[in-house]
């Protein structure tokens, strides 16, 4: 992801610290801190993943040496529980292409999260999109009980102008599914009026709002829960030691969300150099097992290529 890239040389100097949580969170999630006890009856569903299971630069490292690029994902399933499906968002699959992907989980405790096709978010207006929609919708409901959460995405040009025009395509979308929201434009977050319109209208709506943390767009990371389910858009850089402290702060911030009642959340890792995601994707897992109490699966290096320690 290029979304917020900086020069390797200016991370030092960007404050890294998460907001502070919103007032608005509690009334989201439960007004009590969760035991121990109850979160064993009733556990949160916890998901990390990445946004891709393509990855040559993975053969070696968590995929076998001469594993062949139709062989990617069912292998990417022993490593993850979730793929944050970028593949959706550059065309349409119908059930046919949709249930083969499925299969390679079948059994699996393992979700997809589709992104919605480009050509309903990011072209012309919401308005003439009920076609298209239908048929994308049509497509990734043939996950059945492997489909997480859809999240939709507008481009960086989309300002609050047309916050009556997205809205109204908002409420159309089928209330059995699950959605995310992300925007981009920096008057979302910058306009206080605005901002408190989207978010109002997300939990109204039980849609979720997603949270991109990268380096260059600190007010995208705005840690607003509007449902009790969290859906994390992580941008690493190539394992700078900034990562890890990152890292570490969104582990904090997880563990006091679930103490609080987060139902559900949805972790990607993203890098700009994709190669290196798993590194930290380990890294985060470990940390979630220790600190939360979880019993997350942890990616596993091959043999033959030992994982990168941190230093």
């Amino acid at each position: 992801m290029e979304f917020g890239r900086v020069p390797v040389k200016e991370l030092n100097k960007i404050n890294f610290r998460l907001p502070k949580e919103p007032v608005a969170n509690a009334e989201v999630l439960s007004s009590t801190v969760i035991t121990k006890k109850a979160r064993k009856l009733n556990p949160p569903k916890i998901h990390v993943g990445c946004a891709k299971w393509g990855r040559t630069e993975w053969v070696g490292k968590i995929y076998p040496s001469g594993t062949k690029e139709k062989d990617f994902l069912q292998h990417y399933v022993k490593h993850y529980n979730s793929i944050e499906l970028n593949a959706t968002h550059y065309k349409v699959y119908g059930p046919t292409a949709i249930r083969k992907w499925g299969e390679k989980a079948k059994d699996l405790d393992f979700v997809f999260c589709p992104k919605m096709y480009k050509g309903i978010t990011h072209y012309g207006n919401f308005s003439s999109k009920r076609f298209i929609t239908n048929e994308f919708l049509r497509g990734i409901r043939a996950f059945g009980t492997q489909l997480g959460p859809t999240f939709i995405q507008v481009n960086e040009l989309f300002t609050p102008k047309r916050k009556s025009e997205l809205f109204s395509f908002l409420e159309t979308l089928p209330e059995d599914l699950s959605f995310f929201l992300e925007v981009r434009h920096p008057e979302w977050f910058a306009n206080k009026t605005e901002r408190a319109d989207l978010f109002t209208f997300l939990k109204e709506h039980n849609i979720g709002a997603v949270i991109t943390d990268t380096a260059g767009r600190r007010d995208c990371a705005h840690m607003h829960l509007t449902s009790p389910r969290a859906f994390i858009r992580y941008v690493g850089n190539s394992l700078h030691p900034t990562d890890y402290k990152r890292t570490d702060s969104w582990v904090r911030r997880i563990k006091y969300w679930l103490d609080h009642g987060l139902e559900e959340l949805y972790f990607f890792m993203h890098m700009h150099d994709e190669a290196k995601s798993p590194e930290l994707t380990i890294y985060l897992v470990e940390k979630l097992n220790k600190q939360c109490g979880l019993n997350l699966l942890v990616p596993e290096f091959s043999k033959e290529t030992p994982k990168k320690k941190r230093k």
